[in-house]
């Protein structure tokens, strides 16, 4: 049976796979906060913590945070994809078990908007070596 529950699990597109790396529990975004080191640009901040009780080997994980400040849905929504592929993208990639921590600033939108995704991947890879210490 092509649709059984089954075949539809070993049918998982990858995007599903890359969702398992993101982090969503508000104690997760806490811990990063408090315990994490932080590096600022002006349309972006990232928190960077590698928790005791990652696995090893395990991938990166992203957490973004894009208040209403921003824009609004339309904006906000499309800023995330963008940080979201931008993240996945960086060269080098962000030290595996680590949990990273994205907050745009207001002016992001128009940021992303008038220079574009490259401008903006360059920044997040900046502040991403930055806050977890390696050299980029």
């Amino acid at each position: 049976m092509p649709g059984s529950p089954s075949e539809q699990l070993a049918a998982t597109p990858p995007a599903a796979t890359a969702r398992r790396a993101r982090i969503s529990r508000s104690r997760d975004f806490d811990a990063v906060y408090r315990r994490g080191r932080s590096a600022a640009g002006r349309h972006l901040v990232v928190y960077a913590f590698r928790p005791d009780d990652a696995d090893p080997g395990e991938p990166a994980r992203l957490g973004l945070s894009v208040s209403r400040k921003v824009g609004g849905a339309v904006e906000r929504n499309r800023l995330k994809r963008v940080l979201r592929e931008l993240f996945v993208s960086l060269d080098p990639p962000a030290p595996p078990e680590t949990d990273i921590v994205v907050i745009a600033r207001a002016g992001s939108a128009e940021y992303l908007a008038e220079r574009g995704s490259a401008a903006l991947g360059a920044r997040l890879g900046e502040l991403v070596a930055k806050a977890t210490g390696s050299t980029a």
